[in-house]
């Protein structure tokens, strides 16, 4: 483990339209301490040629021998991870050039190991779709459990507390499982700050009908985090209301984005 060095875990499966812009935003921060760990799951498309065009060293690019999803994908970045930090970036997501910086300044001052923050939502040309998103102040474990909060693209924590994370293979919903095992170790804390940029993609999982989600959600809870079957039709129910409280609560339409990128 190597001290002030942040892992970038970045799973790719066709997004070689998107992709470059991704890696862009990880090299032109302003914090230079990181690797970028690309695990790509067998892509059809011209993600290899793309990754390829970037040079720099700190870019690690793996490739999965079959098709195996996001958990596996994920997991096998993060056993891959050399850095104190361990952060996360979908192919087709944006970083500001000051997200790591002020978001390690912020752990550190308060000495948090486990963090997320604000973000907007763009559209498939990167276009602004004027929504800003934030969160509680502090996710507890409790908190955590009642929906996924942080942003896949926003939450950042110390490998050295935390130790390797690794889960289950559930098809969907794998980075709320990395936040369930992390939530058990430690709170999560919120810097109030538009520091990213979430692509919303026409044939996003985000937009699966109400059925499909809720199931997505049990299989979280029962096959992933071993609850029993009640409870995980419970939460599953429990995380579907928060969900709904959340867009409420925590989204809001802007009329002018303050643009970090």
């Amino acid at each position: 483990m190597v001290d002030g060095l942040v892992s970038i875990i970045m799973p790719s499966w066709n997004t070689g339209r998107f992709i470059a812009e991704s890696i862009q935003s990880v090299i032109n921060q302003t914090y230079q301490n990181w690797e970028l760990l690309i695990v790509d799951d067998c892509s059809t498309d011209n993600t290899d040629e793309v990754v390829a065009g970037f040079a720099d060293k700190r870019i690690r690019y793996f490739k999965n021998e079959k098709n195996s999803g996001a958990a596996v994908t994920r997991n096998r970045a993060m056993r891959e991870a050399k850095g104190e930090w361990i952060a996360f970036l979908d192919s087709d997501d944006l970083w500001s050039s000051e997200k790591l910086e002020k978001q390690l300044a912020f752990m550190n001052k308060h000495g948090y190991v486990f963090s997320y923050h604000d973000y907007v939502k763009i559209d498939e040309e990167s276009q602004p779709l004027n929504i800003y998103v934030t969160g509680p102040e502090i996710v507890t474990k409790r908190g955590m459990y009642n929906y996924g909060y942080p942003g896949c693209l926003t939450f950042m924590y110390s490998a050295k507390a935390m130790g390797l994370i690794q889960i289950k293979d559930i098809k969907k919903n794998n980075d709320y499982a990395i936040l369930l095992k992390l939530c058990k170790i430690a709170d999560c804390y919120l810097l109030k700050e538009n520091l990213a940029q979430y692509r919303i993609r026409k044939k996003s999982i985000s937009h699966d009908k109400v059925t499909k989600k809720l199931k997505s959600h049990y299989d979280l809870f029962h096959f992933c985090d071993e609850q029993s079957a009640p409870m995980a039709f419970w939460y599953a129910c429990w995380n579907m209301w928060y969900g709904l409280m959340k867009k409420r609560m925590y989204e809001k339409r802007i009329v002018h984005q303050k643009n970090h990128f």
